[in-house]
C-alpha cells in the first residue's frame, strides 16, 4: 500500500514537471526535470519563491534563469562548497593559533635565558652599579615578556571567538540540511536517518516506539483553488499544530508534499493515538484566512495513521502499517485517526 501511494503521489509530481518544461519550451535535461519536480512537490520554499518571482515578472523562465536557480538551490556541490569554505577558515584559524602558541613558547624561552644569564652574573657581581644595571635589564625583560604575553592573549581570545563563530556557521549549515524551510520541521532526509536509529534502539531496548503519518485532506484541490501561497499557509498551520503537540524527544518531519511524519519514542500505541487526536483537533480548531484578501476559507482537516514497533519490524514495515492506517482513515471519510489494530485497517492490509 505504501508503495502504491508513493507511486500515485510521485507520478503527479512527475507529470507536473513535464508540463512546466513544455509550457516554458525548455530542454528536458535531467537537472531541469529535477528542478520542476521539486517545484511541484513544494519541498524547497526558496526555490519556489525564486521561480515564482521570475515567472511573475517575465511570464516564463529561460534556460539561463533555470540554470541559475538550479545552481543556487539544488546543485549537489552547493552544500559541500559551503562546508569546505567554513572548514578552510577553521583550518586557517587553527594554524594562526599554533603560530601564536609558538611565539609564546619563544618569548618564554628568551625570558628563561635572560634569567639564567642573570643568575650567572649575580654570582660574580661585587659592584653595586653593576647590580643596578642587571636589575634594570631583568625589569625590562620582564616588561617585554608581559607585553608580549598580553598581545598573545588578545590574539588567542580573538581566534577563539572566530572559531566559535565558524562552529556556529557549521551548525547552521547542518540545521539547514536537515530542516524543511517552509514548515521548519525536520525534512525527509532527517526522518530517514532518525527512524533507522530509533528502530534499532527500540529493538535493542524493548522500549515502545510509535509512528504517526499525517495527510492534509483534499490539499491538492485546495492548492489549485486558492494558489500556492495559501497552500503554504496551510502547511505552516498544520506544522504549528504538530509542534504544539509533541514533546522533547519526539521528531516531527515533513514527510512529503502535504504529508507529515511524527516519531514518538517511549510511546505506546494508545498514547500515540491520543497524541494524534490532539493534533487532529488542533488543526480542526483553526480557521484559515487568506492573507491577501482577508477571506475566511473555513477549516482544514487532516487524516492520521498510527503504528507501533514490533520486535520483527523493519523501518519499512513500521511505515507500511502506519500508511495502511492512514489509507483507512481517508477511506472512512477523512478527518479521522486510525491505528494499526482498528478492524478496518486490518481488513485493508489484507486486501493490499
Amino acid at each position: 500500500m505504501a508503495q502504491e501511494d508513493d507511486h500515485k503521489r510521485t507520478i503527479v509530481y512527475g507529470d507536473a514537471a513535464l508540463k512546466y518544461i513544455r509550457k516554458n519550451t525548455l530542454p528536458a535535461y535531467p537537472r531541469f526535470y529535477e528542478l520542476w519536480y521539486t517545484y511541484a512537490a513544494g519541498f524547497n520554499h526558496s526555490l519556489n519563491r525564486a521561480v515564482n518571482e521570475i515567472a511573475g515578472t517575465n511570464g516564463s523562465v529561460t534556460t539561463e534563469q533555470l540554470q541559475q536557480i538550479y545552481n543556487s538551490f539544488l546543485s549537489p556541490t552547493k552544500l559541500g562548497d559551503r562546508i569546505d569554505e567554513v572548514g578552510e577558515k577553521i583550518s586557517d584559524e587553527i594554524r594562526d593559533m599554533v603560530d601564536i602558541l609558538g611565539q609564546s613558547v619563544d618569548s618564554v624561552s628568551e625570558y628563561g635565558q635572560s634569567l639564567a644569564g642573570a643568575q650567572a652574573q649575580l654570582e660574580s657581581i661585587r659592584d653595586p652599579k653593576q647590580l643596578k644595571q642587571l636589575v634594570a635589564h631583568l625589569l625590562k625583560a620582564t616588561h617585554n615578556t608581559a607585553d608580549s604575553n598580553k598581545q598573545l592573549e588578545d590574539q588567542l581570545v580573538e581566534s577563539r571567538k572566530q572559531i566559535e563563530d565558524l562552529q556556529e556557521s557549521l551548525e547552521a549549515i547542518r540545521y539547514e540540511s536537515l530542516t524543511d524551510e517552509l514548515t521548519t520541521l525536520s525534512n525527509r532526509k532527517h526522518f530517514d536517518h532518525t527512524i533507522e536509529r530509533m528502530v534499532k534502539d527500540a529493538s535493542e531496548s524493548q522500549e515502545p516506539l510509535s509512528l504517526l503519518l499525517t495527510d492534509i485532506d483534499h490539499f491538492k484541490k485546495f492548492n489549485d483553488t486558492y494558489g500556492h501561497q495559501t497552500g503554504d499557509q496551510v502547511l505552516r498551520l498544520v506544522a504549528l499544530a504538530v509542534k504544539q503537540n509533541v514533546k522533547g524527544h519526539d521528531v516531527a518531519c515533513r514527510y512529503g508534499g502535504e504529508e507529515f511524519a511524527i516519531l514518538l519514542p517511549h510511546t505506546s500505541l494508545r498514547q500515540a493515538v491520543t497524541v494524534a487526536e490532539h493534533i487532529r483537533r488542533a488543526v480542526l480548531s483553526k480557521e484559515l484566512v487568506k492573507r491577501s484578501t482577508g477571506e475566511n476559507l473555513g477549516r482544514i482537516t487532516i487524516s492520521i495513521g498510527v503504528s507501533t514497533f514490533k520486535p520483527a519490524d523493519t523501518t519499512q514495515s513500521l511505515i507500511g502499517r502506519a500508511d495502511s492506517a492512514l489509507y483507512a482513515a481517508k477511506a472512512a471519510g477523512r478527518n479521522l485517526v486510525r491505528c494499526e489494530t482498528d478492524p478496518d485497517v486490518e481488513e485493508d492490509s489484507r486486501v493490499a
